[in-house]
């Protein structure tokens, strides 16, 4: 049988289960990395586990998100990490080494490994040929702890690239175009494999480009092959001899094929307020905008900003707009204040920011009120710059410099201005901002701790009757930012959930937090997509904190549901889904025989004033099936470790 690339690659990492289309199965976790962001509530829940020594090959703790330290919550939260790191025998970036996904492309990524990561965006190390996963932050700890990820074997949809892009196109178009193709719900319960004489065309950082926005498909991840240049990628960041090829078989059989002919791309952006939301440059026209943000870990690499750098050379940032660039690592940084590049881009009047997620966060630089930001980000849902009636656009490096000089979104194909052409550059190995754990006993470390952290929440075990009270009717596309709110006032409290809880879908529903204390015991009704997003488990653990029982939607996304399972909470599907426009709030809601009920595949639900009866999917496998028993996986690891 012909096999795809992510056949190969989860088969060569199988513990438990064999490759069938929806088997749940165990494959070996050769790498982790988690973020200050979610990194904090990884680590209290490590050392709950009480693991002496971590099972995978390499993990890494990254400080690239909180970044701004207004007050001490933010340094308490990384010594914390830092201190556990050492006590685990984990790398530790510090704040200013730069964004997590771009770090570990250059410096640890290796073609054929699988990476699991606290961060949705961790599949841009498919660039590389990984499987590299984004995860719930419990996930990633029991990976450490274990060595070993859970997942189903899920379907595979294949993109064949033809032919090369053409001047002022970029890899952000072709991301931006598949989004446009297949929206942000087109990859859910999907890996997405690129094959094609396309693919040569393309450097690994335009790889990784991709790979990491197939995160607002849905996808469970994306993935290139690993060729020549992936060879030529390792070699300038010193690791040629981490290399190793790794492809399909020719004819190999996708559940999905769709064909690009890269060629036939214009630039393109993706317009307020959702990745998909995608339309020609052209087609959207010359809009004025006062904001351009370069950087993020979709498109702050050594080329994009070169490029950035060449096309800003002796021009100058129009009056209206402000720009600001955040290289993705310190080496890019380094590199570009050595070659003269980054003097060009302050010549033009760019501001130059910390090597960080920064703005991409919402941490630092929104707009204007009700002003336009063309940024090089992932990401452009409604509030997520910081400015709630901002407009934000997604486009490439390449448009996103043009239009900072022109003062309006632009196509660079109508314009004079040459594009660069990027030199392949050796990059010399930095450690100055890496701490490597010395081998002390982990004993003799202690973990650090200041008054901003408190402990996570625990579920308890599910009972027979589960009763609970509406308290929130949501729509379609709920993203985890809708949630658990992520801002420069609001991350500082990542490690402190009863804090954030009051916070809970704030931007949606100021009176859900109080509505949940009245109720004790709450619902969530939701529409298609529920969870879309981050990884952050901050969206399950405040709503676990508030007292949510369960959830019922239209639809989930993979991290988010698998977050709500490691919470205990319920995730449960209409089966018809004209049902959810019966549903009010403060309806009572039932379920009998839940412990029974949980084993099926449909759940019954029962509202006890009108006799009503409503059917919801309930296809849990049995893993999960004792999580949510046992009142999530915490819980369950407990009862495991006292047999």
């Amino acid at each position: 049988m012909k096999k795809t690339l992510t056949q190969k690659l989860i088969e060569a990492h199988l513990v438990e289960g064999t490759w069938n289309k929806g088997e749940e199965v165990s494959i070996k976790i050769d790498q982790t990395l988690t973020q200050d962001s979610t990194g904090t509530m990884v680590y209290l829940q490590l050392e709950a586990m009480d693991v002496e020594q971590i099972k995978t090959e390499l993990s890494v703790a990254y400080i690239d998100h909180n970044t701004l330290q207004t007050g001490f919550e933010n340094a308490d939260d990384h010594e914390f990490i830092k201190s556990v790191a050492k006590r685990h025998g984990v790398l530790f970036s510090k704040a200013g080494n730069g964004i997590c996904h771009q770090l570990h492309l250059e410096n640890f990524g290796i073609p054929g490994k699988t990476l699991l990561g606290s961060d949705s965006h961790t599949p841009t190390g498919g660039g590389l040929g990984m499987i590299a996963i984004g995860a719930g932050g419990l996930d990633v700890a029991v990976a450490m702890a274990r060595g070993t990820y859970t997942m189903t074997i899920p379907r595979v949809i294949g993109i064949e690239l033809v032919g090369a892009l053409s001047p002022w196109v970029a890899a952000k178009d072709v991301i931006l175009h598949v989004l446009k193709e297949l929206t942000v719900k087109g990859g859910v319960g999907a890996i997405i494999e690129y094959y094609g004489q396309g693919v040569t065309s393309l450097s690994v950082t335009d790889r990784a480009t991709i790979t990491n926005m197939g995160a607002e498909l849905g996808a469970t991840t994306s993935v290139f092959p690993s060729d020549e240049l992936t060879r030529q990628f390792l070699r300038s960041q010193g690791r040629e001899q981490d290399y190793q090829e790794w492809s399909a078989d020719d004819g190999a059989i996708y559940d999905e094929t769709h064909r690009i002919d890269l060629s036939s791309l214009p630039p393109l952006a993706a317009r307020p307020h959702s990745p998909d939301n995608v339309a020609s440059v052209e087609e959207i026209g010359p809009i004025k905008i006062d904001q351009v943000a370069i950087g993020s870990c979709t498109n702050s690499s050594y080329t994009d900003l070169m490029k950035v750098a060449g096309i800003l050379k002796g021009n100058k940032v129009h009056e209206d707009v402000s720009l600001v660039i955040s290289p993705g690592s310190s080496k890019i940084l380094s590199k570009l204040a050595e070659n003269g590049a980054m003097a060009h881009m302050i010549d033009a009047g760019a501001r130059i920011i910390e090597c960080a997620c920064g703005p991409c966060i919402g941490m630092g630089q929104s707009p204007r009120s009700g002003g336009v930001s063309l940024r090089t980000f992932n990401r452009n849902f409604k509030g997520r710059s910081g400015t709630a009636d901002a407009d934000v656009y997604l486009v490439s490096p390449e448009t996103a410099a043009v239009s900072a000089i022109t003062g309006v979104l632009t196509d660079g194909r109508t314009t004079s201005i040459s594009l660069p052409v990027v030199p392949e550059e050796l990059f010399e190995k930095k450690e100055q901002f890496m701490v490597v754990p010395d081998g002390t006993k982990k004993k003799d470390i202690p973990v650090v701790m200041g008054p901003n952290i408190k402990p996570f929440p625990l579920n308890a075990p599910l009972e027979d009757t589960v009763e609970g009270t509406v308290v929130l009717v949501a729509g379609n596309n709920i993203t985890t930012d809708d949630i658990m709110p992520s801002d420069s006032k609001l991350l500082p409290y990542r490690s402190n959930i009863p804090h954030l809880s009051q916070y809970c879908f704030f931007t949606i529903d100021e009176g859900f937090p109080s509505r949940c204390q009245i109720a004790e015991n709450g619902i969530i009704i939701g529409g298609s997509n529920y969870g879309q997003g981050s990884s952050r488990e901050h969206a399950a653990l405040a709503p676990l904190y508030l007292g949510i029982r369960f959830v019922v939607a239209k639809s989930f996304a993979r991290i988010h549901r698998s977050n709500l399972i490691n919470s205990g909470i319920i995730p449960l599907v209409f089966q018809d889904e004209s049902d959810y426009d019966t549903f009010s709030l403060n309806q009572e809601l039932v379920i009998d025989d839940a412990l029974i009920q949980i084993k099926n595949k449909t759940l019954l639900i029962r509202d006890p004033l009108t006799g009503r009866v409503y059917k919801t999917i309930a296809d849990f496998s049995p893993k999960e099936i004792e999580m949510l028993k046992a009142g999530g996986k915490i819980n369950r690891m407990i009862e495991e470790n006292k047999k």
